[in-house]
């Protein structure tokens, strides 16, 4: 009898987020969202990227989890707290000196649609069963996610033939400039204590080889670094995702910051999500 936030158990979202392969598509938004120049700037201007990427991806895994599983309080709270954040900051363009806003429409629209096309592209491509209308409800959904950090719902991609315009229609500003290269270089070659070193090596390359493979075609051309063909990367994102989906879930979300394991606790053992409960 809780609390369901602004999405419930009932929606695509709420079962979508729940899926392991949610990290893999996080790393591959990152490298789509690096080749907007505009965007990607904004980051690292306005913040120790190389010191503190850990954190940075930690913060927003821990917003798409408030936001998914959180109370609707929490998820206003929480998107408040990203624009007053995103208020006072601004970005120059080394190039012109021209000094903008990183809160501009443009590229919040650019950061959301990356992480959504993501998120489903990922998740699909790996096996979980999601049917084009439910991708289609997934991505109107989702346009609360894109209230909450500041922009209009009504100027947000509803549907996969209009996430696909949107993307047509940005592929022109795209580019690997030397902001994207420092993303590039952190995915690659994470800093972690020496101790780690061989776990690098061993897991993260590969988790953040894939990400990087299941990319767009033009994202590898602009990067410069090719990809295995489809048919390979598709293989491997499916063994990827099965071997994942067999860790129990109860131990998955025991990992922090635990957002369905609190939702469950408010809303009881039925809003545990699962592909099978996709509306």
């Amino acid at each position: 009898m809780g609390d369901p936030g602004l999405f419930t158990p009932r929606s695509v979202t709420w079962q979508l987020h729940g899926d392991p392969m949610m990290w893999v598509a996080g790393i591959r938004a990152l490298y789509l969202q690096a080749l907007h120049p505009r965007a990607v700037r904004g980051v690292l201007q306005n913040s120790d990227f190389r010191r503190d990427a850990w954190g940075r991806l930690r913060r927003t895994a821990d917003f798409v989890g408030t936001t998914t599983y959180g109370t609707a309080e929490a998820a206003e709270r929480a998107g408040a707290r990203v624009r007053g954040i995103h208020r006072v900051l601004g970005a120059t363009d080394p190039g012109s000196g021209e000094r903008y806003r990183v809160d501009e429409p443009g590229l919040l629209l650019w950061v959301h649609c990356a992480e959504i096309d993501s998120y489903l592209h990922v998740l699909r491509r790996s096996g979980y069963p999601l049917t084009d209308a439910q991708a289609d409800r997934y991505i109107a959904e989702q346009r609360v996610s894109a209230r909450l950090v500041g922009l209009d719902p009504a100027d947000v991609p509803a549907s996969r033939s209009q996430l696909a315009a949107y993307f047509e229609e940005a592929r022109p500003h795209l580019a690997a400039g030397p902001e994207a290269r420092v993303v590039d270089d952190f995915l690659r070659h994470p800093p972690v204590h020496p101790l780690l070193l061989p776990a690098r090596e061993l897991l993260w390359r590969r988790v953040a080889g894939l990400a990087y493979a299941a990319l767009p075609p033009y994202a590898h051309e602009l990067y410069g670094r090719p990809a295995p063909a489809p048919d390979v990367v598709t293989r491997r994102l499916r063994t990827t995702g099965t071997l994942l989906r067999r860790i129990p879930a109860h131990v998955r979300w025991q990992l922090p910051p635990k957002h369905i394991l609190r939702a469950t606790a408010r809303l009881g053992p039925a809003a545990r999500p699962a592909p099978h409960k996709v509306p």
